[in-house]
């Protein structure tokens, strides 16, 4: 797992390279910054971590972290390959109906069964983002904020134009007073979802916030 970290880890220092750089469009740093928190949250890394940083080129750590792969993993390129995550129908159907009762819960405002009945639904498929998003919710209302936020990276990187991930990813944020954070997914989802008049009222409050608190030093709060 060391090895994959290491390479992981020298993804992470060329994307966090690029985006020092300036020279990206608005939408391709956005893009590079979800990727970098995809990284960061799977493989539980931060370039903080120097312990990974080692002298060695990229093609190197490749192939360090590739050498106990199995041998057709690494030759039989052409094979066909098994989806991963391949769920049979009624595991599907089984994880639709875990969902519809988070729903439910949701409804009548029993938030933590919510987020039960959503994480075994995950727990089934864990490729679906509207999972992630609707416990995003549930978790939102417990004020499990950073929770939220974890859950909404979650399906931002498996689904990059789910508008309603972006828009609870914003409020969350906003939550947790990161006004100008929550500014720019907002204005991901109404990229992705133009005519949505609560993201348009939910940027419009954010963008105050910002001005209300710009005077103060970041990493403070009001």
């Amino acid at each position: 797992m060391t090895d994959n970290k290491r390479l992981a880890f020298s993804i992470l220092q060329f994307l966090h390279d690029q985006l020092q750089t300036g020279s990206l469009s608005s939408g391709a740093q956005e893009s590079l910054e979800v990727a970098v928190q995809c990284l960061e949250t799977a493989f539980e890394i931060s370039t903080d971590d120097q312990t990974l940083a080692v002298p060695m080129t990229l093609p190197q750590i490749f192939a360090s972290a590739t050498a106990n792969l199995p041998a057709e993993s690494q030759v039989n390129n052409n094979a066909p390959r098994q989806p991963p995550n391949s769920l049979s129908e009624e595991q599907r159907e089984e994880a639709e109906a875990l969902k519809t009762d988070g729903n439910d819960q949701m409804k009548v405002e029993n938030f933590s069964a919510a987020v039960e009945f959503y994480s075994k639904a995950i727990a089934i498929n864990p490729q679906n983002a509207v999972y992630y998003c609707n416990r995003a919710a549930a978790y939102s209302k417990l004020g499990n904020y950073a929770g939220a936020v974890q859950d909404c990276e979650q399906a931002i990187c498996i689904d990059p134009n789910y508008s309603k991930a972006y828009g609870r990813m914003g409020l969350a944020l906003a939550s947790l007073n990161k006004h100008t954070e929550a500014a720019g997914y907002y204005k991901k989802a109404l990229e992705l979802d133009p005519d949505n008049e609560t993201y348009k009222s939910n940027l419009k409050i954010a963008e105050e916030k910002m001005e209300t608190t710009s005077p103060v030093r970041p990493g403070y709060t009001l």
